[in-house]
Order: C-alpha cells, then structure tokens, then sequence
C-alpha cells in the first residue's frame, strides 16, 4: 500500500517545500542575526574556499538521487532520440543563454533603479549558475505527476548528468566572464568533482551493488526511500545555513528576493514552453513532451547552490540568488505541471499522441 502511495503522488514535505523552505529561512535569518557566531563559525570550516559543512549537506542530498539514475536505459536512446535531442539542446544551447539574456534585462535594465551595480552583477551570477544546471532529481517527481514515461525520464536525466560533466564548466566560465565577474576554472572543477561526480560515481556503486545482491524490486521500492529522510534534512539544513550567513543581506534588501524571482520565473515558463512545444511540433507522444518542458523548466539548485558557495562564499548575493530558485521552484512547477495536464486535453488525443485542435 505504501509503494502505491509512493507512486499515486508526493510526499508532504515535497507538497509543501515552499512552506518549509520559508520557515528555513526565517530560521536562518534569526540565526545569523542574533547568533552571528554560529555562521562565522561554519564559515571558517573550509578546504580551498569550499565550505566543509555544506559539502556534507550537499552530498546528503544529492547521494539518494544520483542512486536513482540508471545508465543501463541510455542503450535504448536510438529507440526514439528526438526527445532526447529536445531536451539537449534545450538545456545547453537554449536555457543558459535566456537565463543570462532575461536575468541581465530585469537586473541592469528593468530594475536598474532598485538594485545597486554590484548586486546586479552577484545576482545575475547566480541566475547563471541556476540556467546553467537542468534538474537531475525534482524531473522524476515532475514526470511522475504528469504520467510521463518513466524510462524515457530515466534517459533524459541520466544524459543530463553526463553532459554536466563536460559542459557546466565551460558554459558557466564564459557567461560569467561576460558579466565581468572573474571565475576560477579551478575552483569549478572542483565543484563538478565534489558536487557530481564523487556523488554521481558512489550513486552508480550502490545502485549496482544492491540490485546484483537484493535485486531491482527492492532497490527502487524499499532501499531508495530509506534516504528520503536524510535527503529532507539534508536540503533544510543546507537552507538554515545559507539563510543564517545571507541573514543581513536579506534584511537589509528584503525586496530584492521578489526582484530576484521574477527573471527566475519567466525563465521558467519560457524553457517549459519551448520544449514542450518543439515537441509537440515533432509530433512526440504527451508522455515524453511534458517531462521534456519538465526537465528543461526545473534547476539542480543542489549544485548552483553549491557552486555559488564555492565561488562567492556563503554570505555573497549570488548564493542568495540561487537560494530565492529554490523558493520559486516547487510552487512554479506544480503550477506547470497542471499547465501541462490541461493542453494535453486540447492537443493531444486519448492515446497521448499530438492531434491539431479542433
């Protein structure tokens, strides 16, 4: 029965990540403000810049998903690669590039007046950080709630996850060079070492090993849920870390997270539709379209988070930008995810294959 439920919807923090992510950083700002020594206190434990703390928070995190992620279904890609192909190019010839082009117009232009040069500049880093890495954990929900095709997901996150490796570097390197921010390439390649591949390479360990030792019915349905806790809290104290270090920035620029938001937003939506609707005009069934604007729509906010930490530091306005995407994350993308239920209704037939509206 619990497996159903598993499969039926989601969970309650997941439900209501908004609610918890606000009382985190309500937390974490009391925190930082009346108990500063506990910030300065976890800012100092560090290697090479990279807080040690949330290196630990993060792989928490990120461990339980990159276990999900099962390279075996990438020797199905030749079966139907136009998805694939969607959701590439979506994700690392498209989404960087709007994200830089829509954060630089609202920051420096629309709210040139409200935010000061040098905060514009932080959190348009952090914007590009947030464009430049496509969900790998959240699609699994997003897809499963719009009945998308498991395995097809499966394909889409595990190529995502691959390509990260090669190309977040390179692509953050140079959009951050173009907003005259300066990055080293050492410290991204430490981050993609710490943030992916070392969680990435002991997901792929354990997925192998408990399924050649228990079998695949029981890793997907009993052995992964046992992290589901620890990926829980790992999240909501990485948040009340964040929080509590960002703590006078946020209250001395309470309106900035509204500020921030918005080019964050209609990212969202505009990543949604042209994948969603590239499909749709490739004439791809609605259960591989609609994880397709998922995937695209949704960020690993886990790395950006992670990478502006390692780069900037956690007091810094970039680490703030990226945190205000978790904010807007889960309530955008179940708005989306009804979006996308709704045009299937109107576009696509019974058997979930595109039909013209009548």
């Amino acid at each position: 029965m619990s497996a159903e439920k598993k499969d039926t919807g989601i969970s309650t923090f997941q439900r209501y990540l908004t609610v918890w992510v606000f009382l985190c950083m309500i937390i974490g700002v009391l925190v930082g403000h009346f108990i500063p020594i506990i910030p300065d206190m976890l800012g100092k434990m560090e290697i090479f810049g990279i807080s040690i703390p949330i290196t630990v928070l993060i792989w928490i995190m990120i461990y339980p998903m990159m276990m999900k992620v099962d390279f075996q279904s990438i020797k199905n890609v030749g079966k139907n690669p136009k998805g694939l192909f969607v959701t590439w190019i979506t994700n690392w010839i498209i989404k960087p590039f709007t994200m830089y082009g829509i954060a630089y117009l609202f920051l420096f232009v629309v709210f040139k007046n409200l935010i000061a040069p040098e905060l514009a500049t932080q959190y348009l880093a952090g914007a590009v950080l947030l464009g430049a890495a496509p969900c790998t954990a959240m699609v699994f929900i997003w897809s499963m709630l719009v009945k998308g095709n498991p395995a097809y997901t499966v394909v889409q996150v595990a190529t995502n996850d691959l390509i990260i490796l090669v190309a977040f570097v390179p692509i953050v390197k140079f959009l951050l060079g173009a907003s005259n921010v300066s990055v080293p390439y050492s410290t991204l390649f430490v981050s993609i070492l710490l943030f992916v591949v070392i969680p990435l390479i002991g997901g792929i360990l354990t997925r192998v090993g408990v399924i050649k030792n228990k079998g695949e019915k029981y890793f997907n349905e009993i052995f992964v849920h046992k992290f589901d806790n620890a990926t829980t809290a790992g999240l909501l104290l990485t948040l009340v870390i964040i929080f509590s270090s960002q703590a006078e920035v946020i209250l001395a620029n309470p309106f900035h997270i509204l500020l921030i938001a918005v080019p964050l937003i209609l990212q969202t939506f505009l990543i949604f539709f042209i994948a969603y609707g590239a499909c749709y005009a490739l004439k791809l069934p609605f259960d591989i379209a609609a994880p397709a604007g998922m995937i695209g729509a949704s960020n690993f906010f886990e790395l950006a988070v992670a990478v502006a930490i390692a780069l900037f530091g956690t007091k810094s306005p970039a680490a703030l930008a990226t945190t205000v995407g978790v904010l807007t994350e889960v309530p955008v993308m179940l708005l989306l995810v009804r979006l996308a239920l709704h045009l299937k209704e109107k576009y696509f037939n019974a058997d979930g294959l595109p039909q013209k509206k009548a």
